[in-house]
């Protein structure tokens, strides 16, 4: 179970959320600059609230009554930024690796290889090209693989789709649906799109400016082969 209560000053604009979140994909939805990148990097440990908490399971991550604040490389949080933060000068598995102590998870404890990731993910052929020689698609399932390395218990994606085109956007969301099915962790996606929301949401926080403005499960009477109607 994921839970937060976010409480930030910034110029303009206070955060101020509560959420609870157990399995699936939560929805941060709301125009841009609506607060949902730093409700995304507060969770991640990126960014420090003012006030609240932040735990996942019996793992606190955040806690001010505690005095509790966790660094971001030990909270085992994966995360895909909107622009990949691929390095140019990396292969794909280098770029998958990065992060890895001693670029191997052999007897590290890990479940799963580099080539694992990337056979899920079906970008096991790129994984000798540079990200200059990818695709848009391509490029975020590179950076999907990446934030998979660490085996996340914890996946966090800030409008990972909202640069590429029409067809390939709609395959993406079917594979992240579908990886969240297979990898079993929470996923916080955020994104302004309403058919973006009403895809992939199985749960919704609305936003603006900022504040908690409505929380809901995505009622899926309102979707029609993937599409809001």
């Amino acid at each position: 179970m994921l839970r937060a209560e976010i409480y930030k000053a910034l110029p303009g604009m206070t955060i101020d959320v509560k959420l609870a979140f157990d399995q699936g994909i939560l929805v941060l939805f709301g125009p841009s600059g609506a607060g949902k990148t730093t409700i995304l990097n507060c969770l991640a440990g990126l960014q420090k609230p003012d006030n609240g908490l932040i735990s996942l399971g019996d793992h606190v991550f955040f806690s001010s009554k505690d005095k509790i604040a966790i660094p971001a490389r030990q909270r085992k949080i994966g995360y895909v930024f909107q622009d990949c933060a691929l390095f140019p000068h990396m292969t794909v598995k280098d770029n998958a690796l990065y992060g890895i102590p001693s670029r191997c998870k052999k007897d590290g404890g890990f479940r799963m290889s580099v080539i694992e990731v990337m056979e899920m993910l079906g970008i096991t052929h790129l994984q000798n090209r540079y990200p200059a020689q990818l695709s848009g698609g391509e490029k975020q399932r590179v950076a999907l693989a990446r934030a998979l390395m660490v085996e996340p218990d914890l996946l966090l994606l800030d409008e990972p789709l909202s640069a590429l085109d029409f067809a390939t956007r709609k395959s993406l969301q079917a594979e992240l649906k579908q990886l969240q099915r297979v990898w079993q962790i929470p996923f916080v996606l955020v994104t302004h799109s309403r058919k973006e929301m009403h895809t992939l949401a199985d749960e919704i926080l609305f936003l603006e400016n900022g504040c908690q403005t409505g929380y809901q499960r995505n009622d899926k009477r309102y979707l029609k082969l993937g599409v809001a109607v």
